[in-house]
């Protein structure tokens, strides 16, 4: 049985999208169960009026809520029985939890993961994203928004981790890392991307294959692709606008014309490249499997992240040991 820890609140269209996609979870997971925290008489009401299996559901009560205008310090300091902060600190402390799921504020979900689950190394955890890249493979994209501002250490440190997450979940025996700049060049770049790429370059045991511009940050020329927090939000939020507008403009066209073949490619267009479908944001660095959904997360995306944490909850090797903290391969 494994037991993911979800925190209810903070998710755009509220508790109720948490809990359907619980359902669906449950319903569709065998050996799935699940620790709910948040306000619990909104939690009850919701999981009856959705007939969820209660035999498979705890219930944390938390009389506090960390929203998107609280800064971390604040959620880590100040609101100490909030949702976030108790089921951070829940799944720290008990075995029979494998891992966290949650669409509230970022900044505030890396703040308590550092403080809770970065181990002994106190590693800054990295937000990566797992996209689908051309010929069918996939590419970790990281930072994708814990850390903005970032120096070149810490870009080399996204490479090592990014490399051994990919090793392990994905079987990939020497992983590609690549670097987001301005240009292909070794000479391109901002003064800290240059000293990053010098970094990852004479890095032993990590397989540096250059500079990538982010017209082919998908091209399927890297297993991993580093940049900062900024950057890596920006290649994120485009890509999945751009998906949205070309499959929008494919499905007008094709009830303009009727045509049902054109009606398959959406459906097929749709299958590689719905985001939302494919989970979230996955925390790397630290000693259990964190998953943040995106705000405005449906109950199919919830059903995707819980997915996500139990693949990565059943291959332990992934958190197990220093290389998976520190990024060695």
């Amino acid at each position: 049985m494994y037991k993911v820890v979800i925190d209810t609140k903070g998710a755009d269209k509220g508790v109720g999208t948490i809990i359907r996609g619980v359902k669906g979870a449950l319903e569709k997971i065998e050996g799935l169960a699940v620790l709910l925290v948040g306000d619990e008489a909104d939690i009850l009401s919701e999981c009856q009026a959705n007939e969820l299996d209660m035999e498979r559901v705890e219930i944390l009560n938390a009389t506090e809520e960390v929203t998107n205008y609280d800064s971390p310090v604040t959620a880590l300091f100040q609101k100490r029985d909030s949702s976030l902060v108790k089921a951070m600190e829940a799944l720290s402390k008990r075995d029979d939890l494998c891992g966290f799921v949650g669409a509230g504020n970022t900044g505030a979900l890396i703040a308590c993961a550092t403080k809770y689950l970065s181990g002994k190394e106190r590693v800054r955890p990295a937000l990566s994203a797992v996209l689908p890249s051309i010929g069918g493979g996939f590419t970790c994209l990281v930072d994708t928004g814990a850390t903005i501002d970032c120096d070149a250490n810490m870009l080399l440190h996204f490479g090592k981790i990014g490399s051994a997450f990919m090793k392990k979940m994905y079987g990939i025996s020497n992983p590609r890392v690549g670097l987001l700049s301005n240009g292909a060049e070794e000479t391109k770049g901002n003064k800290v991307v240059k000293e990053a790429h010098q970094l990852l370059k004479n890095e032993e045991g990590l397989n540096f294959v250059g500079n990538f511009e982010g017209s082919n940050a998908l091209g399927g020329g890297c297993d991993v692709l580093v940049c900062d927090g900024f950057a890596g939000n920006q290649v994120l939020k485009v890509t999945e606008g751009t998906a949205k507008r070309i499959i929008t403009d494919v499905v007008k066209y094709a009830k303009k014309t009727g045509s049902e073949e054109i009606m398959k490619l959406v459906g097929y267009l749709m299958s590689i490249y719905d985001i939302g479908s494919l989970g979230g944001g996955i925390v790397l660095g630290v000693e259990k499997p964190v998953v943040k959904a995106h705000g405005a997360c449906d109950e199919k995306a919830i059903l995707s992240t819980i997915k996500i944490v139990l693949n990565m909850a059943q291959n332990k090797e992934v958190f197990e040991g220093e290389d998976a903290i520190n990024g060695e391969n």
